[in-house]
């Protein structure tokens, strides 16, 4: 079956989670400077899901890109990540309201391990429909960042409990190795375009 609808859901299912996630920024009540000090915690906190939402949307679309085709097992999976995706909104919006205290930072870091687990899934799912010769199966590798994203959300869990500011410092280097450019799919896709 095509891939085409499961692409175009998954965009707008991304696009509605950074839609809700901006209409929690409330409008300060006064005209200075200062009455947005207080809502600092939400924008950081919105700032860093935005960044992990535009990273799974990103690498989704890259992934997506070397399949030739999808099967229900490759939809349910897909669904499987976007519910925990879906979930990004309320632990952004707890977090920021409550300054980073320890049980937000601690349910904000379970929806990325489990983001990454469903992006794990869906990414075997797709090579197994595909055959562990595929271009995405040659592309992914190692998966190096794969494999240790998990570790550092689940240390960030267990950091919020001690300390949350830590926590979010890890919660951070996990997105800050997937900002960095990535070009093994790319490369796959030159190759398997020419």
């Amino acid at each position: 079956m095509g891939k085409t609808r499961l692409e175009a859901f998954s965009d707008g299912v991304l696009a509605i989670i950074i839609t809700i996630m901006v209409l929690e920024l409330k409008v300060p009540h006064g005209e200075t400077m200062a009455a947005l000090w207080p809502l600092l915690p939400v924008f950081l906190s919105y700032v860093m899901s935005f960044i992990y939402v535009g990273i799974y949307w990103n690498n989704h679309h890259h992934m997506l890109h070397l399949a030739r085709g999808v099967s229900g097992g490759v939809l349910w999976a897909n669904l499987h990540l976007l519910f925990w995706l879906s979930l990004l909104p309320f632990a952004t919006g707890w977090m920021g309201e409550n300054h980073f205290a320890q049980g937000p930072s601690a349910l904000y870091g379970v929806v990325l391990l489990m983001s990454a687990v469903a992006y794990w899934l869906l990414q075997r799912s797709i090579i197994r429909l595909q055959g562990e010769d595929s271009p995405l199966a040659r592309a992914v590798g190692g998966d190096w960042k794969g494999k240790l994203s998990p570790v550092i959300y689940a240390a960030g869990i267990v950091a919020s409990f001690g300390a949350a500011w830590f926590s979010q410092l890890l919660y951070a280097l996990a997105a800050l190795l997937w900002l960095v450019p990535d070009r093994r799919i790319e490369r796959a896709l030159a190759r398997h375009e020419s």
